[in-house]
């Protein structure tokens, strides 16, 4: 694919120098004129702008015409609020995981610190998400619903290989378009306590607390009758897996803190094999530039976030401390874009197949808003496409016929 042995050897020296001078910082330069953007640059601001300050409100209060289709189509927000830098945060956790701040007070921290898009990355579960968007919504923040999921990789010749390996996945506002997100069998024992066997209840009350269902009820019903779709697992799944399952339910796969890893270029090539869109490479302390030429030469996006976990300190980077640049902003939105376009057109053509109350259940998953018999069905897609999809996105032919379909269904 690209002269295995040269280059390998001369990114294995590059890394291992990364690693010997890890703890050195530039100091910034302070004071001079201010950088002109280039042309590119502006585009690509131009795009992220766009879709960071979409328009909260799919339609127009005015509009009274029902019959027509396009009265489910996003209008673009006029943004004032719209500048030369935004400021993502990509990579972050709360209490449901390792985290030391709830997930309203991680928002709240990111809001005091000028953070405009947030995914909230707990490990091994998407619990969190509720609570972070509903106050994110106060604030004007983009809450991007994230994972990061704990897994094993091994070189299938040499099984003492083996090394943990950490994967982010980036959802849409609807999250995954199934539930294939493993259940860690630690948890679930944990979950039942000392000297007792897990069982079924067990399960679902780890199925609750991981946020793929609202109560018990819900768990048993859709996930563990006989035969049902629920599983846990008696270890972490392989690398491989985890990012083809990311794939599969529309997210975007992207390895974590790849410097952590003691040989990331095997890793790195059987990841892009099986799917892996990006690679972290920028940190608080800046681009690191062997991570950056991996992802140049395994054709991934360049990606990064603080892997802030509220612990305090001197030692742990700020939430929003990573300068993300606009470029790299704009390609992962580019690769990221028409996956979650994809998977909310999935998600909507399924109710519309089957209206029943599990498939609008994943509608409005991540929602406070509760649907009733007053629900209008401009209401439900806008919980779907509000903040998400730029008309443009939502106006090809399939995403067309797709809501004209559920928008009768809803009428009726």
């Amino acid at each position: 694919m690209m002269g295995d042995g040269l280059f390998a050897q001369n990114t294995s020296n590059s890394i291992n120098n990364c690693h010997k001078n890890k703890s050195k910082k530039k100091k910034k330069k302070r004071g001079g004129a201010k950088k002109k953007m280039t042309a590119e640059q502006t585009l690509a601001l131009k795009s992220v702008n766009e879709w960071v300050y979409l328009d909260t409100s799919l339609f127009n209060s005015s509009s009274s015409s029902d019959d027509e289709v396009n009265d489910f189509i996003p209008r673009m927000a006029t943004y004032p609020r719209a500048s030369d830098k935004v400021s993502i945060e990509l990579h972050c956790h709360s209490i449901c995981s390792d985290g030391f701040l709830s997930p309203r007070a991680l928002v709240e921290k990111a809001h005091q610190n000028g953070v405009k898009v947030l995914a909230l990355t707990d490990h091994d579960t998407m619990s969190g998400i509720p609570e972070a968007l509903e106050v994110a919504r106060r604030y004007g923040i983009k809450i991007i619903p994230g994972v990061e999921i704990s897994t094993i990789f091994s070189l299938r010749e040499d099984l003492a290989s083996e090394e943990p390996v950490h994967i982010l996945a980036y959802y849409s506002g609807c999250g995954p378009t199934r539930l294939k997100m493993p259940l860690k069998w630690e948890h679930v024992t944990k979950i039942a306590g000392s000297g007792v066997a897990p069982g079924r209840l067990h399960v679902a009350r780890a199925l609750v607390e991981a946020g793929h269902v609202e109560n018990l009820k819900q768990a048993f019903t859709r996930y563990l009758y006989d035969g049902g779709p629920a599983y846990s697992k008696g270890s972490e799944p392989s690398a491989e897996e985890a990012v083809q399952l990311i794939c599969e339910t529309g997210g975007l796969a992207v390895l974590a803190h790849p410097w952590a890893l003691k040989n990331p270029i095997p890793i790195i090539k059987r990841l892009k094999e099986a799917g892996l869109h990006g690679i972290e490479v920028y940190r608080s302390d800046g681009k690191l530039a062997v991570y950056s030429d991996l992802a140049d030469a395994y054709g991934l996006v360049k990606l990064g976030g603080s892997d802030y976990h509220g612990r305090g300190g001197h030692n742990e980077s700020p939430l929003g401390s990573v300068s993300l640049p606009v470029l790299a902003t704009h390609d992962f939105l580019k690769v990221a874009r028409p996956i979650w376009c994809t998977a909310i057109r999935e998600i909507l053509e399924r109710y519309a197949e089957d209206p029943s109350v599990s498939n609008l259940e994943q509608i409005t998953r991540f929602q406070k808003t509760r649907v009733s018999k007053e629900t209008t069905g401009k209401d439900l897609i806008n919980l779907c496409l509000s903040s998400w999809l730029t008309k443009e996105e939502v106006q090809t032919t399939e995403f067309h016929a797709t809501v004209s379909k559920l928008s009768h269904i809803l009428r009726n």
